[in-house]
């Protein structure tokens, strides 16, 4: 039998993988248009901007989650996991930009 506290902290760990997923999405959406040669903008450094949009939504997308899951125990250290995964993953996503401009 399955505990109340088992399927909150499940949430929880699903709300680190959402963050995550986001942050892969938009990352790979970036590295495939500037892959293609699209530009947005005469800016020299778009697709590092693009990142940036790609990061703030993961962050928000993680608070707001990790919110809806309703459960204060926990929630700095599944808010950190979102937000620091998320940035790791924009991170290495930046590398990649950074090699192909």
């Amino acid at each position: 039998m399955e505990s109340g506290t088992e399927s909150q902290t499940d949430r929880g760990f699903a709300g680190i993988a959402i963050a995550w997923a986001i942050a892969v999405a938009g990352s790979v959406i970036v590295i495939v248009a500037i892959a293609t040669g699209a530009r947005w903008s005469d800016v020299p450094l778009a697709g590092f901007a693009a990142l940036g949009v790609v990061f703030a939504a993961s962050v928000l997308g993680a608070l707001l989650v990790q919110l809806a899951t309703r459960r204060p125990e926990g929630f700095v250290g599944r808010a950190s996991a979102s937000v620091g995964g998320a940035a790791v993953v924009v991170a290495l996503a930046a590398g990649v930009v950074a090699l192909l401009g």
